[in-house]
C-alpha cells in the first residue's frame, strides 16, 4: 500500500509481509479498531484525518479495508507526538504525568508545542471557548514539525515525585 501523508510525506507498507493478517472482528465479537474507524469515518463522511504520528502504521491497514469496502480514502496527516526524555509517548501507559485542573495553559503548550501561532501574536486567550476560537482560525498544518516525535514541552514533562 502506498500513500501519502500531508506532513510525513510518502509512505508505503507491504502488508503481507510486514503486517500479515490482521484482526477485524475480535474474539469477544467486537469490531476491532482498524475496521471499526473505517466504517465510521465513511460514515461520518470524513475526508481528512488529523493524528498521531504514533498511528500512522496502521493507515495501510485501513487504506486497504476503505478499498475493499470501495470507500473513499480520506486525506491523512499524522502531527508528532510529545515523547518523553526516554523516548517514550506521553500517556496513561507511560505514566506520563495528568494535565492540570487549569487546561488551559496546557492547551497553550500543546498548541505551540506544534508551532502554531495563536492569532493575537503573544497574547494567551484568557477562556477555553477563546482559546478554540483563534486556534481554529490559526491552524496552519505547513507549520507543523515534519517530525514523528518531538521532546515534550516542559509543561508536560513529570516531576520529580514529592519526597515523604
Amino acid at each position: 500500500i502506498d500513500w501519502r501523508d500531508r506532513l510525513q510525506g510518502a509512505q508505503t507498507q507491504d502488508l503481507a509481509h510486514e503486517v500479515g493478517d490482521f484482526v477485524v472482528k475480535r474474539a469477544d465479537g467486537l469490531f476491532a479498531y482498524q475496521l471499526a474507524v473505517v466504517v465510521d469515518d465513511a460514515e461520518q463522511g470524513i475526508t481528512d484525518v488529523v493524528r498521531g504520528s504514533d498511528l500512522m502504521a496502521s493507515t495501510a491497514r485501513q487504506i486497504l479495508l476503505q478499498s475493499h469496502l470501495r470507500f473513499a480514502t480520506p486525506s491523512y496527516l499524522h502531527v508528532p507526538i510529545a515523547i518523553d526524555a526516554a523516548g517514550l509517548k506521553l500517556s496513561k501507559q507511560t505514566l506520563a504525568a495528568p494535565l492540570p485542573a487549569a487546561p488551559l495553559p496546557a492547551l497553550v503548550a500543546a498548541w505551540r508545542f506544534l508551532d502554531q501561532p495563536l492569532p493575537s501574536g503573544s497574547a494567551t486567550p484568557a477562556t477555553i471557548a477563546e482559546f478554540w476560537r483563534a486556534a481554529v482560525g490559526a491552524w496552519n498544518p505547513a507549520r507543523l514539525p515534519p517530525l514523528p516525535m518531538l521532546p515534550a514541552p516542559p509543561a508536560f514533562r513529570p516531576r520529580a515525585p514529592a519526597r515523604v
